[in-house]
């Protein structure tokens, strides 16, 4: 019954999502037009109930334009847009609810494998929400040692599979990211501290690509032309959010993007292979045509 429940939330919040505006006779409509609905009707009580379980439970806010219309909309909806805990939570909840619906299916359905480090969540996000200081042994990937430490959590961040603790090394005083699978044992302490007003997590990563926020490296304008295949690619999964497409031809297309250009940012241009040239800057060029010219150079003997 709540798992129903569930997907009926997640179904009004879609519906009134994707048409921005829309009545509740239109709601209706399309209620009866889904399986859920058994064919009865959906109550005005009904849908006001679920308008509030759904603010309690997805902070989503599902308010009415009045002036004669009284079509519904989303107050809130860029809550629902990329990047947003939100945004991840109700995505999350409804995949997960589709698959649940298809467990006859499961052995055809395929997922990535996810590295160790979520059973170690729970604790550090009490930690957020206390501003209590994290114990931790850590192995980097530099190292051959593990060590075991103090650290000020600061955020979490989700990047390709992986989750990260950002937070502040007091031994080092200064601001260190860990990769959470690379922990060999993390626990709360009951020490406080306070929160810097001056740290915003999302401004920390705003101008980067992926994990690495180094702040030796200045934020640039970096432009690049991509083959009209890739250029589809990009066009529907954007390498940053300030991604724009300044040139379209047949045979490319040229996008710029404003960031820090970090190793993480050089490693996806260079997944890219062939199908991408970076034009500036130039020691940005320089970098990734280096280390493409040493790529060549262990396969050009090949007979």
């Amino acid at each position: 019954m709540a798992k129903n429940l569930l997907n009926k939330y997640v179904w009004l919040v879609e519906t009134i999502y994707k048409a921005k505006r829309i009545s509740f006779e239109e709601i209706n409509r399309r209620w009866l037009d889904n399986d859920m609905s058994e064919g009865k009707p959906l109550s005005i009580r009904t849908f006001h109930k679920w308008r509030n379980v759904i603010e309690e439970m997805f902070g989503l806010i599902i308010e009415n334009e009045n002036g004669g219309q009284y079509r519904y909309y989303i107050q809130n909806d860029d809550e629902l847009k990329s990047g947003s805990m939100r945004s991840w939570l109700f995505n999350t909840l409804t995949v997960s609810n589709l698959m649940m619906d298809n467990v006859s299916i499961k052995d055809k359905i395929l997922f990535e494998e996810i590295p160790d480090g979520e059973q170690y969540l729970p604790d550090i996000l009490e930690a957020l929400k206390k501003n209590l200081m994290i114990g931790m042994t850590y192995q980097s990937y530099t190292r051959d040692e593990a060590y075991t430490f103090e650290v000020e959590p600061y955020c979490l961040k989700a990047f390709k599979q992986r989750w990260y603790l950002v937070g502040r090394s007091p031994y080092k005083n200064m601001i260190m990211i860990y990769s959470l699978d690379r922990v060999k044992w993390l626990g709360l302490t009951d020490k406080n501290f306070k929160y810097p007003k001056s740290f915003n997590p999302e401004d920390f990563f705003d101008d980067c690509f992926g994990i690495i926020a180094d702040q030796k490296i200045g934020v640039e304008t970096v432009k690049f032309k991509v083959s009209a295949g890739q250029a589809n690619y990009l066009r529907s999964l954007t390498l940053h959010q300030t991604q724009k497409e300044i040139e379209r031809t047949d045979e490319y297309s040229i996008f710029t993007v404003r960031l820090r250009p970090t190793f993480d940012f050089r490693q996806e241009i260079l997944s890219q292979g062939c199908d991408i040239e970076v034009l500036k800057p130039k020691w940005f060029r320089d970098e990734v045509a280096e280390i493409s010219k040493h790529m060549w150079n262990k396969y050009k003997d090949d007979k």
